[in-house]
């Protein structure tokens, strides 16, 4: 039992300062935000003429 409890214990600390690296722009940066993950906001899909799946309907 106490096997289980210490695997669900780490497994959260894991999770947590995962969730925390992943923040940490959005967190302590003044007007931190996460980067956009559209297609058409990247500059290097645009140069190749790759576009938002939105776009083409």
């Amino acid at each position: 039992m106490t096997k289980i409890v210490t695997l669900i214990g780490l497994s959260a600390l894991l999770i947590g300062v995962a969730v925390l690296l992943l923040g940490v722009k959005v967190l302590f940066v003044k007007g931190g935000k996460f980067p956009s993950g559209h297609a058409h906001d990247n500059p290097r899909l645009r140069q190749r003429g790759i576009g938002c799946h939105r776009d083409a309907d």
